[in-house]
C-alpha cells in the first residue's frame, strides 16, 4: 500500500508541529534538528541520520559552513548549505553535552553520529 505524503503548508500548522516535536518528546530537541536539517538541506530523513559529527562540526566544535556528503539513493555528492541551521546544530551539541552530564550511562555525546541511536550511541537511528 502506497502511502501518500503531503508538505506541510500552513505556516501555523509547521509552527506546531516544531513546537511538538522540541517540547512533546524525551529527546524533542533531537527530533526538532533532524527536522530542521532536513528542511533546509533538502536530504531524505535516511541521509540526514547518517550524518557525522564531523560532517557538521570543526574540530573546535563549530558549525561548518558547509557540509560534503554523498546521496544514499543516488551517489551524487551533495553541497549542504548549513548557514539556515546553523544555530540549531549549535543549540542540539548543547542539549547533548547537557544530556550526556545528566545521563553519564549513555554515551551518546562520544558517538560519532550526528543523531546517534540512545539506545545503542555507536549507531545512528534508522
Amino acid at each position: 500500500m502506497q502511502q501518500i505524503v503531503l508538505p506541510i503548508k500552513d505556516s501555523q500548522m509547521l509552527k506546531q508541529v516544531l513546537e511538538c516535536l522540541h517540547d512533546d518528546f524525551r529527546y524533542g530537541p533531537r527530533n526538532y534538528t533532524i527536522f530542521q536539517v532536513g528542511k533546509a538541506t533538502l536530504l531524505r530523513v535516511s541521509d540526514v541520520l547518517k550524518l557525522k559529527k564531523d560532517d557538521v562540526y570543526d574540530e573546535k566544535g563549530r558549525v561548518k559552513k558547509n557540509a560534503f556528503i554523498i546521496d544514499q539513493k543516488t551517489q551524487k555528492r551533495n553541497t549542504l548549505y548549513l548557514k539556515p541551521v546553523t544555530n540549531d546544530l549549535a543549540a542540539y551539541r548543547r542539549w547533548l553535552a547537557e544530556f550526556q552530564i545528566d545521563h553519564p550511562q549513555l554515551k551518546v555525546y562520544q558517538s560519532k553520529w550526528l543523531f546517534p541511536s540512545f539506545e545503542r550511541p555507536d549507531q545512528h537511528d534508522s
